[in-house]
């Protein structure tokens, strides 16, 4: 039987220049993006103030997956990553599936993201076809991800650390005008203010829970980076530790103050809420500065899911499963020919926004939405054959051990399944299983004409 050092073997050659500060950032990248700054206004619009609810909910989901993946990630750190973990330790049909479901998602998440840099560039302006930003800012981003990995990492830590920084204003300013000022119109009134908490009942908040799920989705990024880490072990451990925290209070500090100063009704999906909670405020020119902090936040999601889904890509092709050309490095250790073929998001997204560039968005987020979930279950399942074999086998002690096993992996696993099928029963996110299911029986049909002798 293959030994999981086997996989790591044909994965080598990528440039190990992360820090762990580097890596941090880049899961703060990914998942600090369109999904909080423009996500959020669907996921209000379903569950309204009790919005807060389901990214709590979401969160949970989020610190169980990190939970497990920092056990394998520690035991096992190559940038194959969850898809190598369920290759070695379920079957290879499922490193498969898994592998490629992720891949397709978060390429599809980055056409997600460059669509919503077309509908903020739009906010100056207007006239302008949204295409034509969707070509220039995807172009600069190419170039970066095709340069060097550590300039690539530069570039993230400079972007993220803008995002933080504009976060961390932001909790100020909304905490002095809520807490400081005595505006009728503003405070924690509003929570119940317009059809109460829970406006559209416990339904509403449950389906929240979709676009919270999807707003954590890079999180996974860490586990995908340790490839490229320094130092692993060290990087991995206090990367997982930090990165779950500080996205939950960012996440839930800035919607509860945003649903005290934004009546819920009024966080339409034309623009990000939080330049609406700017413009209702009146401070002059800062609805111009915080739309530029969401172009960044979707630029700075875009490229670390570019980062993301070209690392996946590669290691399907070293381990068989894809053309072999997308397995090379050129002389700086970058695959890009991998990214070259995870580009086809913005294709997509170039696409949709020529041909209906309202609908564009939406469209983006459902359709990407099941590789995502997908892989997220799965990462439970995998984790409870992971802790199996690894105590069967009689290997060292774990140097990060998930808590609560194997109940906590269990509940992971069933909530993530529950949001998986609840798309079905929302109209915006029908599509969702509609794509998804299809996508996994070609991927199976693919598997079973084409991979399984090889293998075997």
């Amino acid at each position: 039987m293959a030994t999981f050092q086997d996989i790591q073997q044909r994965e080598t050659g990528l440039q190990q220049h992360l820090s762990g500060a580097q890596i941090v950032m880049i899961a703060i990248g990914g998942a600090i993006g369109t999904g909080l700054f423009m996500g959020s206004a669907f996921a209000i619009g379903f569950a309204g103030p009790s919005v807060l609810l389901s990214y709590a909910i979401g969160a949970l989901i989020a610190l169980l997956l990190m939970g497990c993946l920092a056990e394998m990630t520690v035991a096992h750190p190559t940038s194959g990553s969850f898809g190598a973990y369920a290759e070695h330790y379920i079957a290879p049909w499922a490193g498969f599936l898994v592998r490629y479901a992720y891949w397709a998602a978060v390429v599809l998440a980055v056409g997600m993201e460059v669509t919503a840099v077309g509908l903020y560039m739009g906010y100056w302006f207007p006239d302008s076809p949204r295409w034509l930003w969707v070509a220039l800012f995807s172009a600069g981003l190419i170039a970066v991800n095709a340069s060097s990995v550590k300039a690539f990492g530069q570039v993230e830590y400079v972007f993220s650390m803008v995002k933080i920084v504009a976060i961390v204003a932001f909790i100020l300013i909304g905490a002095y005008v809520v807490f400081g000022t005595q505006r009728p119109d503003i405070g924690f009134h509003l929570y119940t203010a317009q059809g109460g908490f829970f406006p559209n009942g416990l339904w509403g908040t449950w389906v929240g829970v979709i676009v919270a799920i999807f707003s954590y989705l890079s999180l996974e990024a860490i586990a995908v980076a340790a490839g490229e880490a320094q130092d692993p072990q060290k990087a991995i451990t206090s990367a997982f530790r930090t990165t779950v925290l500080r996205l939950v209070l960012f996440y839930l500090l800035t919607l509860a103050l945003m649903l005290a100063i934004v009546p819920w009704q009024a966080a339409g999906t034309d623009r990000s809420p939080f330049v609406r909670v700017m413009e209702i405020l009146g401070i002059p020119g800062a609805a111009h500065v915080l739309n530029f902090v969401v172009l960044v936040a979707a630029l700075s999601a875009m490229n670390s899911q570019l980062y993301v889904t070209s690392r996946m890509m590669f290691s399907l092709s070293r381990g068989g499963y894809a053309p072999r050309g997308l397995g090379r490095l050129n002389a700086r250790g970058v695959p890009t020919r991998a990214i070259a073929v995870s580009c086809a998001g913005i294709a997509v997204a170039m696409v949709l926004n020529v041909w209906q560039p309202e609908k564009s968005l939406v469209w983006m987020m459902s359709i990407a939405m099941f590789g995502a979930m997908f892989t997220w279950f799965m990462v439970f399942v995998t984790h409870l054959f992971f802790r199996a074999r690894w105590q069967a086998e009689g290997n060292r002690p774990l140097a990060f051990r998930m808590w609560g096993f194997p109940v906590l992996t269990l509940l992971g696993a069933a909530l993530m399944l529950g949001v998986l099928v609840t798309t079905y029963f929302t109209a915006e996110f029908h599509l969702t299983l509609l794509t998804g299911v299809p996508f996994l029986g070609v991927l199976l049909l693919a598997y079973r004409l084409w991979f399984r002798r090889r293998a075997v």
